[in-house]
């Protein structure tokens, strides 16, 4: 049996951008994306503390070292610049190795998306 578990989170990033005229995705810092061990064109949750929205979307990989989380497309109409969020990528796998699965969580400093 496999079930869904939570691999990666990158917990409480601000949002930088929101790009409405945009195809659709997420833009992420690589470093952030190095990190939680994200890959671009991964599909993630976004969950957004200010005004509880809960959307998915995937990943395309953002300038290094910019702190940068940029909404793109639809998703844009979901958040606001400012905005905190939550971004969680999930794994299918068999019930036995997920007992033992260790997620990255990762905690960047809110004001600047850095890895402390």
């Amino acid at each position: 049996m496999n079930i869904e578990v939570v691999k990666s989170k990158l917990h409480r990033v601000t949002v930088t951008e929101a790009d409405l005229n945009y195809i659709g995705s997420m833009s992420i810092d690589e470093d952030l994306m190095d990190a939680a061990n994200l890959i671009e064109n991964e599909k993630v949750q976004i969950v957004n503390i200010n005004n509880g929205e809960r959307l998915e979307t995937y990943v395309i990989t953002g300038e290094r070292g910019t702190g940068q989380i940029c909404m793109n497309g639809p998703a844009a109409r979901r958040v606001a610049v400012g905005d905190v969020i939550i971004i969680i990528s999930y794994a299918s796998m068999d019930f036995e190795e997920a007992k033992s699965f260790k997620p990255a969580l990762i905690f960047p400093d809110t004001d600047s998306n850095k890895i402390n």
